[in-house]
């Protein structure tokens, strides 16, 4: 990581390119090459620029409240809305709906005069976010269509001109000060509409890149931020996105990083600001610069990002902007458990709303936000200020603890009420202090009980709520917590035998085993060496110290699988690569493409999109065969932008289906060594295009399936 870097602008353009930025409505640099907004000190490349971490020396206090907070609200409001998700009698779209629906940019600007939010409320809009329990607003400023939703000077594609011409953002930041919420902003790094913004789309053949100039739009962004930290006081996040093209990299993040930061030290900015995002699972690849937060989006991770900060973003339908044929909602219910798993996980939940064109927000995102807040307003301190549980896994539910000065209080929120009444919290070892419902106004204290080494809460008969109902428990001293032992056996079937691993990561515990679902005692076998496994077996296991049980009990089972054989005798003539077939269309999902009529189609190496003809909107099939060097049961991943499914010896393993970011999903199966049919069925809508496979097995590492296997 290089501490020294220059901010590098070039300002000038020739008259032709002066022609097209004013038809384009951006202002551009005056005769001595400078952006009015800019002040002379903006304008200045300085000599030394500090490391960004060197900034995040304070990350802690600035880190703070937002940990505090952990829920918000997103809004993606802009001129997508207008169409509403509709273009040419189909009703898939969202604010991608410009390129997704190949909408020319002159058609588009057409939105503009009929955007006239007059019913927008902001005082209405914090207030449903105040009382749904939520601490802090991200609305966009500026998506990718370019549109920006604020009172720029640096463009004529803003709100100002259109029939409304308010600065709705001015309004917000207000009503967020008034209703004590942090007021923070979306803003795209892509730009379909900024006449130097690179790559243009693919599909736009006529809107030529002929002298566009990557920096000098660089400079417009800078300009731009400088405008919404400046106007609007302070800014609680800067949640930046579209920074995967190849046109941004880390130099860029890092420099905008820096330049936000001199101008409002406290302000948080997230890792897509960088370039080394992994996908939608928002993690930053390793030694890329991440920002100081991470961005799960539309997925919750499945135990948390342990020593880094996360925010899930979700849509409560299908669409971030505003879809009128979208009712795939979300219950309330769903929504409620969703943030208290993010919660017992360490992670903070960015639930979104898409307005109308006329200021609303959908009645279905209302009620929602309504029956959400009925829920905070009970159990809310179960939510704020909490940290990730303490435990690995709760059949009944979800954990979120409080550190206090004479010990802790655990959150229990209780998805699936015992029916027998007994809550069964196991590896407790701390002295038990008051339990009582969030729900009981009273706070009248419940009976615990010990057994063992878990803690028994006697409950009422009934839940308090369906959906999510919390039990505060005391616990008195440091927490003295113990999980069951872990099983870090990658796989769960095998062919011939499978060596199973267990491992604890308290000190001072030993792991006690049995072959069957029966509980381990201090009778039992005692861990020290993997176990060997011949059979279809189930494992039970427990930690103890001292002599007596410290957690609860853990079960797995273990399948002997009879593997599918290989192709005997071989295919006769088989060739290096794969047969491919290419389609052009567009999907939600993958099609049954042995309907559809390919494109072209030949022989290829491996699972490319060399033989395309676009860069979005088209679907490839893969066919042929993979040889395995060795009997074994076989992981098979697809890692995809957009949805993929595998299939081998025609048995479906793999399901990465659908519209979404690079997802890795993976299955299983057991195979004898040889050749085997493999099959991989793709496609991609828009953004990014990726499409990789893996294959892992009990002998081998997960790796790229390597052409020297692929054959047709």
């Amino acid at each position: 990581m290089k501490n020294r870097f220059l901010f590098i602008f070039i300002f000038f353009y020739t008259a032709g390119l002066l022609s097209t930025s004013a038809q384009n409505g951006v202002n551009l640099p005056d005769a001595s090459g400078k952006l009015p907004f800019l002040s002379p000190r903006d304008q200045q490349a300085p000599t030394q620029v500090p490391d960004p971490l060197s900034l995040r020396s304070d990350q802690p206090d600035r880190m703070e409240w937002w940990r505090d907070a952990r829920f918000g609200m997103f809004i993606h409001w802009g001129l997508y809305a207008v169409p509403a998700g509709e273009w040419k009698g189909k009703t898939g779209y969202g604010e991608w709906i410009r390129t997704s629906a190949e909408i020319p940019l002159e058609v588009y600007d057409q939105f503009r005069p009929k955007f006239n939010p007059v019913q927008f409320d902001a005082d209405a809009w914090v207030r449903m976010a105040r009382d749904a329990g939520m601490k802090y607003i991200v609305i966009t400023s500026k998506h990718h269509d370019g549109f920006c939703m604020f009172d720029t000077k640096l463009t004529d594609f803003n709100i100002m001109s259109t029939p409304f011409k308010h600065d709705p953002m001015t309004e917000l930041a207000a009503a967020c000060k008034k209703y004590g919420l942090k007021f923070c902003f979306y803003h795209s790094i892509m730009d379909w509409h900024h006449p130097d913004y690179l790559p243009r789309r693919e599909w736009e053949k006529d809107r030529t890149a002929e002298g566009a100039d990557f920096s000098r739009y660089v400079a417009y962004m800078k300009a731009q931020l400088k405008e919404l930290l400046s106007h609007y006081g302070d800014i609680g996040v800067l949640w930046f996105d579209g920074e995967w093209e190849s046109t941004w990299n880390e130099k860029y993040g890092k420099e905008i990083y820096n330049y936000v930061k001199s101008i409002q030290p406290g302000i948080l900015v997230n890792n897509r600001v960088g370039a080394g995002r992994l996908d939608m699972e928002g993690l930053t690849a390793e030694g890329a610069f991440g920002g100081d937060f991470g961005t799960p989006e539309q997925q919750i991770p499945a135990t948390g990002l342990p020593g880094v900060d996360w925010e899930t973003c979700m849509t409560m339908n299908d669409h971030w902007g505003y879809n009128s044929a979208d009712k795939n909602f979300k219950p309330a219910g769903e929504i409620i458990r969703m943030l208290a798993d993010i919660a017992s996980k360490g992670g903070n939940y960015l639930l979104n709303v898409g307005p109308t064109a006329e200021g609303l927000f959908p009645p279905e995102s209302i009620s929602r936000l309504d029956a959400i807040g009925k829920w905070m307003k009970v159990n809310g301190e179960s939510i704020y200020g909490t940290g990730a549980s303490p435990f690995s896994q709760l059949k009944w539910g979800r954990c979120t603890k409080k550190l206090t000065a004479t010990g802790a209080i655990l959150y229990l929120h209780v998805f699936d009420w015992p029916a027998n009444g007994k809550l069964v919290l196991s590896g407790v070892l701390n002295t038990p202090g008051k339990a009582y419902l969030l729900a009981d106004p009273g706070r009248s204290p419940l009976t615990v009980t010990r057994k063992s080494d878990a803690l028994v809460i006697t409950l009422p008969p009934k839940a308090p709520d369906p959906v999510n109902s919390v039990i505060a428990l005391n616990i008195q001293g440091k927490p003295d917590l113990t999980d069951p032992p872990e099983f870090k056996t990658g796989f769960d079937t095998f062919t011939d035998s499978l060596f199973v691993s267990l491992a604890s990561d308290r000190d001072r515990v030993e792991i006690r085993y049995n072959i069957g679902k029966s509980e381990p005692a201090i009778t039992s076998a005692l861990y020290s060496n993997p176990i060997l496994v011949k059979a279809t077996s189930v494992i039970s296991a427990r930690c103890f110290r001292d002599g007596k049980p410290v957690s609860g009990t853990v079960s797995k089972e273990f399948t002997k699988a009879t593997p599918l054989q290989a192709a005997t005798p071989p295919p006769a003539g088989v060739a290096p690569g794969l047969h491919y077939r290419y389609f052009e269309g567009s999907w939600d999902s993958l099609p049954d493409f042995n309907t559809l009529k390919p494109a072209g189609e030949g022989i290829i190496p491996d699972f490319q999109f060399t033989p395309r003809t676009r860069d979005d909107l088209f679907g490839f099939v893969y066919d042929g065969y993979v040889m395995l060097p060795e009997t074994s049961v076989c992981i098979f991943y697809t890692g995809s932008d957009d949805g993929s499914r595998l299939w081998i010896d025609d048995v479906p393993v793999v399901n990465n289906d659908g519209l979404h970011g690079l997802t890795e999903k993976s299955g299983s199966i057991a195979l004898a060594g040889g050749l085997h049919k493999i099959r991989v069925g793709f496609f991609e809508r828009t953004g990014s295009d990726n499409l990789a496979v893996f294959v892992k097995s009990q002998k081998m590492e997960k790796m790229v399936i390597p052409k020297e296997w692929l054959c047709h």
